[in-house]
């Protein structure tokens, strides 16, 4: 018969060995492990990081190049229903038609699929969980995260930060 402290031991060292492996995900409070996936891309739209910084304003610097997260109802996108597309913020590649555009009531920006060839998606293990981070495919911009529960066709949710976008409205 084992005690409780062998058995203490003997799982905790088993959970450190999960974790060290990559079996568990890591419990973090930064996004380190989408910055790491970084690294392994080559994005046709590049700048320092000085250059970013200018280009972009602070919130959407911290958003599309920090891997932020917005505050929910905060983006004036939520609210856009012109007819038109939505593009990143970053490099100005059209992501999003607005005919895909749903109210998912999260208070982001969402929609059931994005333009063909217009975004990117990784495996997101910050904050002790699992989802898959989207991104620009042109510029390597963070935009949010796809979930499953979605409307039809698709069953996609592309939750995105309005403020990694902006609106061009359809011509008239």
């Amino acid at each position: 018969m084992f005690s409780r402290r062998q058995i203490l031991v003997a799982g905790g060292g088993l959970g450190v060995a999960a974790l060290v492996s990559g079996v568990l995900p890591k419990f973090s409070t930064a996004t380190a492990l989408v910055s790491e996936a970084h690294a392994e891309e080559v994005f046709e739209v590049t700048h320092s990081d000085s250059e970013w910084r200018s280009l972009l304003t602070d919130e959407q610097y911290r958003i599309l190049r920090e891997e932020g997260t917005e505050r929910a109802y905060s983006s004036a996108l939520n609210n856009e229903h012109r007819a038109g597309h939505f593009a990143c913020a970053g490099c100005d590649l059209a992501l999003f038609s607005s005919e895909t555009k749903f109210d998912s009531r999260t208070g982001w920006p969402s929609f059931w699929a994005p333009l063909e060839h217009a975004v990117a998606t990784r495996q997101d293990r910050s904050f002790g969980m699992s989802r898959e981070e989207v991104h620009c495919r042109r510029c390597g911009g963070h935009l949010g995260h796809v979930f499953d529960d979605g409307p039809k066709p698709t069953g996609l949710r592309y939750c995105m930060n309005g403020l990694a976008m902006t609106f061009k409205p359809a011509a008239v």
